[in-house]
């Protein structure tokens, strides 16, 4: 069984000391790869040290989170861009990007731009990107409209809107949904909503640290808990585990070509 985590912070401080741990648990529960988002430029160095000690297995990307967007975004967004716009780069996804609204709009706007810009990048270089919405998706969708019927690919990462928002997302046909471990929370929506999306529109991931699954919420999530989302997954589609590893990694493998040419 083939699992891929498309979205892990595991260069996080919390995995200093136990990553090769926590590489072990995930790859003993059927995790083949395991993609890394980046935070910022800061985040970039890590990412790739981190790929290079476990080649093969971990694959970066590179984006401006929403979230590090200020006043000073251009010059982080031009560091980012150097590392890109290389002949040997090699990240395969432009991310962690997005519009964040939930706690500040003081930098809406800079967000926007940065966003667009990013976006273009994911054009001319040919990549997918791994979008972050939150309180914002009203905007998002305004924003990438325009885009809606160009070559443009990517990964509504985490979701776990309504099924309005799923199906104005779905709309845009290059992308897919990434599920992570809000679909196992006691009080989720999701399960329900799922029943109405294709399995051909979805993704697994974790966000780990972050939104570990049930039995381990509240806990540091990592890589190996993404078992918990695919066994919840496959009761929804009614579809053996290991099929439905199968039908995600193929997903994933549409999305992401660049993480299976360096295989």
């Amino acid at each position: 069984m083939n699992i891929i985590d498309t979205h892990a912070h595991l260069y996080d401080e919390s995995f200093d000391s136990d990553i090769e741990h926590v590489v072990t648990r995930a790859r003993d529960v059927g995790v083949e790869k395991i993609f890394l988002p980046a935070e910022n430029d800061e985040s970039l160095p890590k990412i790739v040290k981190l790929c290079s000690r476990f080649p093969g297995f971990f694959y970066p990307m590179a984006g401006l989170h929403p979230e590090e967007i200020h006043n000073d975004f251009i010059s982080k967004l031009n560091i980012i861009q150097s590392q890109l716009f290389t002949p040997e780069m090699p990240f395969i996804a432009i991310g962690e990007v997005g519009l964040d609204l939930y706690w500040d709009q003081t930098f809406e706007q800079q967000q926007r731009q940065a966003l667009l810009i990013q976006v273009e990048w994911a054009l001319h270089l040919g990549l997918p990107l791994m979008l972050h919405v939150r309180a914002a998706h009203r905007q998002l969708i305004s924003l990438l409209s325009p885009y809606k019927n160009s070559n443009l690919t990517g990964v509504f990462h985490c979701f776990s809107g309504t099924a309005e928002e799923a199906r104005e997302f779905l709309e845009f046909q290059g992308f897919m949904l990434g599920i992570g471990g809000a679909l196992t929370f006691k009080k989720s929506n999701l399960p329900e909503i799922l029943r109405n999306v294709p399995l051909s529109r979805i993704v697994l991931e974790t966000d780990a640290p972050y939104l570990a699954p049930t039995p381990f919420r509240g806990k540091r999530n990592e890589s190996s808990y993404i078992i918990h989302t695919a066994r919840k997954l496959a009761q929804i589609y009614n579809l053996p585990i290991e099929k439905l590893a199968e039908e995600t990694h193929r997903n994933t493998m549409q999305i992401f070509p660049k993480a299976f040419n360096f295989a």
